[in-house]
């Protein structure tokens, strides 16, 4: 094979074993239908392997599949008599043709396309008879000592080997080579040769925000569009500076701007508004660059997320957040210490992001919410992880490997684990044959992968934080945990029901300090969730008294205050609430009354509610 080239790694690697005899048949697999990048030039797989790596080094190269039979890409003066070859659809004529080819001449490569549909995985009681024969003739290829003698070699190109026959792929006689999906060099490559005129800067960019994607998919996304669209859509936006406004002034706009293709600036206006002023460029519409930059994330964002849904799909919901932290009433500290989060992960500074994140209290205190929040102000993908276990012997732990390889290879992405305690199921093994034990390991081991830091963000939410792990929960996994407890303060009550008065869109001009001491004094310990609850009920009042758009009084807010009777096992939240502030990282995230709290007080607390409540929840 060709040294005189700088190949990619797993080429290289594929040489290296070639060359030292470990093998003269290969499986490649992986992202073998992507482009390799190769001297500034994006070629095919097959493309990449017969004119760059075999081409200096074989002097026949035969490619193969199923549907379009074999070709020569290239084919040595000695080689005759093979019309059948080129001729039969048949399998087993064909695989008697590249036999005598490899054991007749010299350097001489086959490759076998889309080798699943030659010789695939299955019980061999129900294969046909052509499958069971290009199965043992590819064994027995791979240990033929004329193949390897004669310089020669086999390279099988599959992407996935669970669909490749288990006999070739166990076979030590047969090297396996992964082609894996573009790192991150490969990325800005593939973004510098779609786009000539991107900076180094926006190279970097696109490098690091299409990780996960394919070196095709980026090359489609970046390629400029036509210069034709482009004035186009500038003509059409000229133009409707110049009929001004009107009901009908965008769709003459639109085509006017078709008709005038071969006309200048000039010529446009004499034609459609002689007149008129030129219009000045509006200074707060985007530019076209700032705009072309828009749809090229919104694009990637687009890819990635077809991808998490083709390849999780079933075991991961989409989190699309409408609201941010305006809306999120209280809780100050905590806005500003996930902003600041947010705000490192957009700018890259990844040594100022958590490995991942605990929201820990009890029942309706909003961690969800501001989950979702944080979701929206830090930009990222956000998935929530759905039920992945299975009762199928081994499906749980292939269902959280496949979630975790396609997190790993898209990157910038938030996971929101709700119900953590559930989630993650118990540690002892007990009843499940240690699938929950074995979850657990291969979780901890991921989220402890430094590698990760800035790129995956774990977000993890429990009313039971002593269910979890002890080892989950530990710096560097779940470096930051948040407290989210119930109003203490009158203020406090405000502060929430303010923006749930947003949130909901419920009108009225009462101002709620006014009236503290008949409404907010009355819900402090009440938990988010419930007052919503009350501030909806004092809304429905308001609508049966005076109609539906009629504006919520003093009077109904005051009389929610009263009616609403929350179901609350007293006992049970208030130990929830020690536990998160047990597990906070910091006291300043803690009301007055628990921040002065010291260790042996919280866990003598603790140990007293642990004894009444038990195992309720």
């Amino acid at each position: 094979m060709s040294e005189a080239r700088v190949l990619p790694a797993w080429a290289e690697d594929l040489r290296r074993r070639y060359l030292r005899g470990e093998a003269s048949m290969f499986v490649l697999h992986g992202n073998v239908y992507d482009v390799v990048l190769c001297n500034r030039k994006m070629m095919a797989l097959t493309e990449f392997l017969t004119d760059v790596l075999l081409k200096d080094s074989k002097e026949t190269i035969a490619v193969y599949n199923v549907a379009t039979a074999a070709r020569f890409t290239k084919r040595a003066d000695g080689v005759t008599g093979l019309e059948d070859l080129l001729l039969s659809t048949e399998k087993d004529r064909v695989f008697a043709a590249l036999e005598r080819l490899l054991i007749g001449t010299t350097k001489t490569a086959v490759i076998m396309e889309y080798a699943e549909a030659i010789a695939p995985a299955g019980d061999p009681n129900f294969q046909g008879e052509a499958d069971r024969a290009a199965i043992v003739t590819l064994h027995r290829w791979s240990a033929l000592p004329e193949i390897e003698r004669g310089d020669n070699v086999v390279l099988l190109i599959s992407e996935n080997l669970t669909e490749l026959a288990p006999k070739l792929i166990s076979n030590p006689k047969v090297a396996v080579v992964e082609v894996p999906m573009p790192d991150y060099e490969t990325r800005r490559e593939a973004a510098q040769l779609a786009d000539s005129r991107l900076t180094e800067k926006d190279a970097e960019r696109y490098a690091g925000v299409t990780a996960g994607l394919k070196s095709i998919q980026i090359a489609s996304i970046l390629t400029p569009q036509p210069a034709a669209e482009e004035e186009l859509a500038d003509r059409e936006s000229f133009i409707a500076g110049l009929l001004g406004g009107g009901a009908d002034a965008a769709g003459r706009a639109h085509k006017l701007a078709a008709l005038t293709s071969n006309l200048s600036r000039e010529e446009v206006k004499e034609l459609v508004a002689p007149t008129a002023a030129i219009p000045a460029p509006d200074a707060s519409l985007p530019s076209p660059i700032e705009r072309a930059r828009k749809e090229t994330d919104r694009l990637i964002a687009k890819r990635k997320r077809e991808i998490l849904e083709r390849e999780c799909f079933g075991l991961v919901e989409f989190v699309e957040p409408a609201h941010g932290f305006e809306v999120v009433g209280g809780m100050e500290e905590v806005k500003k210490d996930l902003l600041v989060i947010a705000e490192s992960i957009r700018e890259g500074r990844t040594s100022r992001v958590p490995m991942g994140i605990l929201f820990t209290g009890p029942m309706g205190t909003g961690k969800t919410f501001v989950a979702e929040a944080f979701a929206k102000e830090c930009g990222l993908t956000t998935i929530k992880l759905k039920n992945f276990r299975s009762k199928w012997v081994g499906a749980t732990e292939g269902n959280l490997e496949k979630i975790l390889n396609v997190i790993r290879a898209i990157g910038q992405v938030v996971v929101i684990i709700d119900e953590g305690d559930r989630a993650f199921g118990n540690t002892d093994g007990e009843g499940d044959g240690g699938t929950s034990s074995r979850v657990i390991a291969r979780i901890k081991e991921f989220m402890s992968d430094t590698s990760n830091r800035g790129r995956i963000l774990f977000l993890v939410m429990t009313n039971r934080p002593d269910k979890l792990d002890v080892d989950l929960k530990r710096a560097g996994r779940l470096d930051r945990k948040i407290p989210f407890l119930y109003v203490q303060t009158a203020e406090e009550v405000e502060l929430v029901a303010k923006a749930l008065l947003r949130k909901n869109k419920i009108k009225t001009d009462v101002d709620l300090v006014s009236i503290r001491d008949s409404f907010s004094s009355k819900l402090i310990g009440y938990s988010n969730a419930d007052i919503e609850a009350v501030l909806l009920l004092a809304n429905e009042d308001a609508a049966r008294e005076s109609g539906g758009d009629a504006p919520v009084l003093e009077k109904h807010f005051k009389q929610a205050a009263i009616d609403y009777f929350p179901s609350r096992d007293v006992e049970l939240l208030e130990y929830m609430e020690l536990l998160a502030v047990f597990e906070s990282s910091s006291r300043r995230l803690l009301p007055a009354k628990y921040a002065s709290l010291t260790p042996e007080d919280l866990d003598a607390k603790l140990r007293h509610l642990r004894a009444i409540v038990g195992s309720r929840r």
